[in-house]
């Protein structure tokens, strides 16, 4: 029986935001490993995931328009070629620099693969089963969540930090093959458009100076270099407004539809992204465990989510997907709110519960809010708005990572992570998670917005 290409778009979408999740998940098992090899101590520590984020913030919005503009099947090749580079340079690093350096070119290729996979997918299948295909994509994401620690633990424990990047190698290639092969087909919505570059470059500078001097806020040149990113960004933002071509249509914003889910996204990924390096700390600081146990009480947030992804992502087809929204990110707070409370002596089933409260939360909100994001503007536009929910993704993954690398140093200054500080760790983890109860419900308050917004969703290819 021949299989239809969005059958293979879907494939190759899940495929790839598997793999890009997986590392990035998952390097959280084996950073421990990584800074024993390299010496770092916990700033730097932090900065394994931190920069990773950092760079793919950076360039998704200019790839964006770049896939519009070329072709998002290619820019979705592209970013899996780059990031397999980055995946086999991390692989032979022989330094702190080096190993930073791959870190950095991994984080390229996943902006492009983001943003391109998604737009491929809202392309190329109709708009009435676009909630079911992209809550397989989020599946994808999910199951990498829930994977990556037991794979990553087993591997780190076994083989080495390294056997994590070994292991992702055959599968983009798998990506890239396929593509190749079986996607016969090119879209391109901004093929007469000019690259912005002035827009690109005033993105990158502020949302790089937003994000550095917002980790580094304990000092002077941190607070000087979050005031200038904000600053930039603003100009960018009106210097946006006046072009023909912007890399970044800021007219969407105009639908509250549109805006209200990006904020959601924003918020619930600042909340959530840090809870998982905020468990794997507890279990092997606090409690003393060791990677591969840690990895297997991870799990149970992240398989809840890819149960629940495709169903939910399905239902936004016929439910308004903001209320969907919203009632998964109240379950969330419930959860973040628990936490708030973690320490030592905390029972492991009081844990657990919180764990598996998160996981129907944000299986409940992820798939719904992105169907929100996408439906709500043009299909010309569904690279813009692939980038724009891919950069409050990444935005808030990295604020998440830049909020604890900023608690941990006020709390533990550059003392290294181990069990001999683990009050200290118990102190900086709840300020944390009392900070990220507070983004969800201002995630809540998002979604609710736009379920009274008159704004229409686009229903049409």
């Amino acid at each position: 029986m021949k299989i239809k290409f969005e059958i293979y778009v879907v494939f190759i979408s899940f495929i790839t935001s598997f793999l890009a999740v997986f590392l990035s998940n998952g390097i959280i098992i084996g950073v421990p490993s990584i800074a024993n090899e390299f010496v770092m101590n916990n700033v730097l520590q932090n900065w394994v995931s931190t920069i990773f984020f950092l760079i793919v913030a950076v360039f998704t919005v200019p790839a964006g328009q770049i896939s519009g503009k070329f072709g998002v099947k290619k820019s979705l090749l592209a970013g899996v070629i780059v990031f397999l580079i980055g995946s086999i340079g991390a692989c032979v690093a022989f330094s702190i620099e080096s190993f930073l350096l791959f870190r950095v070119i991994q984080g390229i290729g996943v902006a492009f693969l983001n943003v391109s996979a998604m737009a491929m997918v809202v392309s190329a299948v109709k708009p009435q089963n676009r909630g079911k295909a992209l809550g397989f994509t989020v599946t994808g994401v999910y199951l990498a969540t829930s994977l990556s620690p037991v794979i990553c633990g087993f591997l780190v424990h076994n083989f080495g930090w390294r056997a994590m990047f070994y292991f992702v190698m055959p599968f983009l290639i798998l990506s890239i093959i396929l593509m190749i092969l079986k996607i016969p087909y090119e879209w391109k919505t901004y093929e007469h458009d000019t690259i912005d570059k002035i827009g690109s470059i005033l993105y990158a500078i502020g949302i790089l100076s937003f994000i550095y001097g917002f980790t580094t806020l304990t000092t002077i040149n941190g607070v000087i270099l979050t005031i200038f990113g904000i600053i930039l960004l603003i100009i960018f933002g009106i210097y946006e407004l006046k072009q023909k071509s912007p890399v970044f249509n800021m007219n969407l914003f105009r639908n509250k539809k549109f805006t209200s889910s990006n904020i959601a996204a924003l918020c619930s990924y600042l909340a959530v992204m840090v809870v998982t390096t905020i468990l794997n700390y507890h279990f092997q600081y606090v409690r003393g465990w060791d990677a591969q146990t840690s990895g297997m009480i991870l799990i149970i947030t992240p398989i809840i989510m890819a149960i629940m992804a495709p169903n939910s992502g399905k239902l936004s087809d016929k439910i308004h997907p903001q209320k969907l929204a919203a009632t998964g990110m109240g379950i969330a707070t419930i959860a973040l709110l628990i936490l708030t409370f973690l320490n030592a002596n905390t029972p492991i089933y009081f844990v657990i519960l919180a764990m598996i409260l998160q996981g129907i939360g944000m299986g409940l909100f992820s798939s719904p809010n992105m169907n929100a994001i996408m439906s709500s503007v043009p299909p010309k536009d569904a690279p813009t708005a692939s980038a724009s929910q891919a950069t409050m993704r990444t935005i808030g993954q990295t604020l998440s990572l830049g909020l604890l690398t900023l608690v941990f140093s006020l709390i533990m200054g550059n003392l290294e992570l181990n069990h001999q500080y683990a009050n200290m760790i118990v102190q900086s983890s709840q300020i944390i998670c009392g900070i990220c109860t507070t983004a969800c419900i201002l995630a809540v308050f998002a979604s609710l917005i736009g379920i009274k917004s008159s704004d229409e969703f686009n229903t049409t290819n």
